[in-house]
């Protein structure tokens, strides 16, 4: 069975000081356990903190939540994979429906974020998902596929095996709604079969994120299409976070 994936995504949450308590308090309630990996995406200032309090707990590791393409150069505010990598990220978010919709993030920048993620040995976390517009309309499929072709055309089998996909519809995030188990499952294997048309196959590994709690999480994951939880919110408090890790049926 493939590993169970519960990413922490704390927005703009959590300075160095914040972050490093978290998980230290966090290690005291969540021992490793096999097939399990848990990610932790703070805001840039806190992220070299939060890798070297992680240090010696290979099942957690730390992600950038956003990085720019270029190796280097005039762009101020941005980060590129090498210094994201030199602070200790082992991967990335991109293209989160925040980036997308509040920045204008386009379905080329995520083209691009994916391939430099990969290039510079990182692992790319990619968002797609639909608006409720587009869901009404009934374009969830059209939608999600759209993002996921841009994002990853061009890209070799073995390049499609180190991108995890997250599937977050827009209309869920934060607003306390979420799509039901079945709803999410049915994206999800609309995404896989995308993916094994690229040569990925069941290799691939696709996570939900929606307004996961504590309330829905068990449900959640009980859908065998689902690789794991992509949370905001309800990671923010490191009890709440271990006691939804652990409510999980596979956590």
């Amino acid at each position: 069975m493939r590993s169970v994936i519960f990413a922490a995504n704390w927005k703009m949450h959590h300075g160095p000081d914040a972050g490093r308590r978290f998980i230290e308090r966090f290690r005291e309630l969540v021992e490793p356990a096999a097939g399990r990996e848990l990610w932790f995406f703070p805001p840039a200032a806190a992220l070299v903190a939060v890798t070297q309090a992680l240090a010696g707990r290979d099942d957690a590791r730390a992600g950038a939540q956003n990085v720019y393409w270029e190796p280097k150069g005039a762009f101020t505010g941005e980060m590129s994979v090498a210094i994201a990598r030199e602070a200790g990220a082992r991967g990335a978010l991109v293209g989160h429906s925040e980036r997308r919709h509040v920045f204008g993030e386009t379905d080329e920048d995520t083209r691009r974020k994916v391939a430099a993620l990969l290039e510079g040995g990182l692992t790319p976390m990619l968002c797609v998902g639909e608006t409720l517009n587009e869901r009404e309309a009934d374009r969830t499929g059209a939608v999600v596929l759209r993002q996921l072709d841009a994002a990853l055309d061009g890209l070799a089998a073995d390049a499609l095996d180190r991108v995890l996909i997250a599937y977050e519809p827009v209309w869920a995030i934060g607003t306390g709604r979420n799509a039901t188990p079945a709803d999410a499952a049915a994206v999800h294997a609309v995404i896989r079969a995308r993916l094994a048309a690229l040569g990925r196959g069941l290799e691939g590994r696709v996570l939900y994120g929606g307004s996961v709690s504590l309330k829905n999480v068990a449900a959640l994951l009980a859908e065998p299409e689902l690789d794991g939880v992509l949370v905001g919110g309800a990671s923010l408090e490191a009890d709440a976070w271990a006691q939804l890790i652990s409510a999980a049926p596979r956590g």
